[in-house]
């Protein structure tokens, strides 16, 4: 199976994490900024680095953009220059194109350019942090859809020493076990006769209620 291929615009801070964080996770990806000093630093960590006009259609055509799978925008504070990409990657077909919007009229221009996925960096990361806080002992949280989310959950004292068969999460709390978080590093789809010990941190799906349900009762005890 074909890896996908992703080309990122812009070398800002967003730029840089999405990029080489994804070049580590082993996908192609190419990078393109006008800044030739932000080429050269990140040119050693993706597979193609480019100082170019990005907002010149005949240039993505050289660039040979039309073979990208994904196109992030990551350019936020020049909003000509991210309305512009933005728009010329879709008249290209790319078939993904994820945009960073810096405030929500910045936003809405995007989504009717049809931008498929737009991220206001600082608003999601706002979002997340007062999730984190409302729910206490969750240490991470990513919401899949309005309904349905993954969280990063402490293990429950009464949990400790128990196997995962024992406890039975599924029918008893409507969650599943996805991986576990140690000192030992992650173990990815654990065993049902793995013991939990209290170091441990569980990561789970479910639906958002039974979620919180399940943070409930660590406060109920």
């Amino acid at each position: 199976m074909k890896l996908k291929q992703y080309v990122v615009f812009g070398l800002g801070r967003f730029g840089v994490s999405v990029a080489t964080t994804l070049a580590e996770a082993g996908y192609e990806v190419m990078v393109v900024d006008e800044s030739e000093e932000k080429i050269q630093e990140i040119s050693p960590y993706v597979t193609h680095a480019v100082q170019a006009d990005a907002t010149d259609m005949d240039t993505l055509k050289t660039l040979g953009i039309r073979n990208f799978d994904v196109g992030v925008v990551a350019i936020g504070k020049d909003i000509q220059s991210s309305i512009m990409i933005t728009l010329l990657l879709k008249e290209l077909g790319i078939p993904y194109v994820v945009a960073k919007a810096s405030t929500e009229v910045h936003q809405r221009v995007l989504q009717k350019l049809g931008a498929d996925r737009i991220i206001l960096p600082e608003y999601e990361m706002g979002k997340r942090i007062a999730a984190n806080l409302i729910a206490g002992n969750i240490i991470d949280y990513i919401q899949l859809s309005p309904d349905y989310s993954i969280m990063e959950v402490a293990s429950l004292p009464e949990w400790n020493h128990c196997t995962i068969k024992d406890l039975d999460v599924r029918s008893k709390y409507g969650i599943n076990i996805i991986a576990i978080e140690n000192k030992g590093g992650i173990n990815v789809s654990p065993e049902p006769d793995y013991v939990l010990t209290p170091e441990d941190v569980l990561v789970v799906v479910g639906h958002n209620k039974d979620l919180q349900e399940l943070e409930a009762r660590r406060y109920a005890k």
